[in-house]
């Protein structure tokens, strides 16, 4: 048998197989010329041929198997609109601690979370066969000590325990969460105590009309005529005046004097003399 033929017998029996296959068992296929090694290979190289459709095939923990590709997960949905089944809270945080813990005992369980374990928490993930008894701790009343199983990893997608999400990822995340959501706490007490002093100063009268001659009082000063003022802020007005006065005195033109000596009297008329009656000898 060629490698061609090998890759199509095994591409049937893992797509008409309802359980994930072992490298063991998909070795009884063939006669004793394929060994491990080769059907290793073999998988590894349908697994690409497989990559660009909507199925591919994976390594679990229990074997190998074709599944859907998480992006398909929203329209096979919509051949099976049945949901899924919900599962407490309670139930939740006792799968986690026996996953990132194991082995463990409800001892355990109970001193972590804080509170009792029931007995119907613990059925419930031995019914899903997510959990099971591998053993008892060695102390008064040997209690048992579980562990999680293969198929809780099968249904997972994953191979081995080192494949769960970092404990730390988990637990810094929640903590920026925390923060984040205290940040958002912080905003909307500062956003309260402003909306507070707002409605306190609009209900006060007695400080709106404070506020209100305040302005005022500084309006005046800004308006005030910078020309009644002096550098050191006395009043120039007097000084002002005295200068117009000295400019108006000045624009008068004074008298021109008589070249001939003769008085510059006018009449009581007001009428100026002829010149003939200036126009007489002095006799010598």
């Amino acid at each position: 048998m060629n490698t061609q033929e090998a890759k199509i017998v095994l591409e049937t029996a893992l797509i008409c197989a309802q359980e994930p296959l072992r490298v063991n068992d998909l070795r009884r296929l063939f006669d004793d010329d394929v060994g491990a090694d080769t059907i290793r290979v073999l998988l590894e190289e349908l697994r690409q041929d497989w990559r660009p459709r909507g199925v591919e095939l994976v390594a679990l923990a229990s074997g190998w198997r074709f599944q859907s590709r998480p992006e398909m997960r929203e329209y096979l949905d919509r051949l099976n609109p049945e949901k899924p089944p919900k599962y407490s809270r309670a139930v939740m945080e006792t799968l986690a601690i026996i996953a990132y813990r194991q082995p463990v005992t409800r001892g355990d369980i109970e001193e972590i979370r804080g509170v009792t374990v029931s007995t119907e928490v613990v059925k419930k993930l031995e019914d899903r066969s997510w959990i099971e008894v591998i053993g008892h701790r060695d102390v008064p009343g040997r209690p048992a000590l579980y562990a999680t199983t293969k198929a809780f990893l099968d249904d997972l997608g994953l191979r081995t325990l080192d494949e769960l999400p970092p404990l730390e990822d988990a637990q810094a995340q929640a903590q920026a969460t925390l923060l984040e959501q205290q940040a958002i706490n912080f905003e909307d007490l500062a956003a309260n105590k402003a909306a507070s002093a707002d409605e306190e100063a609009f209900a006060d009268p007695a400080a709106q009309a404070a506020d209100v001659a305040q302005a005022s009082v500084a309006n005046e000063a800004e308006t005030t005529d910078p020309v009644d003022q002096g550098a050191n802020g006395f009043d120039v007005q007097p000084l002002q005046a005295a200068a117009d006065d000295a400019a108006e005195a000045a624009s008068i033109e004074p008298a021109a004097p008589n070249p001939d000596g003769a008085r510059g009297d006018l009449p009581d008329n007001g009428t100026p003399p002829h010149p003939s009656e200036h126009d007489e000898r002095v006799p010598n």
